[in-house]
């Protein structure tokens, strides 16, 4: 599980400022579709807070973490419209913001 966890790191580097992934997104990338709940957890212990950006990570509908690694989607939501992105209602508008990999 370790590599598969610095492969989510790895990829959720790799996200532009202002734009987002769904976890199903990440685990698809890592090689493992089938493992979204496993890069929640993978972010949830992120070793490096501050350098991996894991506020870029959203579910597939758009809405915010409401997980305390944040500090609650109020957290996250400041954190992604700090980097331009437009969140309504705790939602990002996943066909405006996904990134395109």
């Amino acid at each position: 599980m370790n590599g598969f966890f610095e492969e989510v790191y790895k990829i959720v580097c790799s996200i532009p400022c202002g734009k987002v992934l769904a976890y199903g997104d990440v685990a698809r990338l890592a090689g493992n579709p089938k493992m979204s709940r496993q890069v929640g957890w993978a972010l949830h212990v992120n070793p490096r807070p501050g350098e991996i950006p894991c506020h870029r990570v959203v579910f597939k509908d758009g809405s915010l973490s409401s997980g305390f690694a944040f500090g609650g989607p109020e957290v996250q939501a400041a954190l992604l419209e700090g980097e331009g992105v437009e969140i309504k209602e705790l939602k990002v508008d996943m066909n405006k913001y996904r990134w395109s990999v």
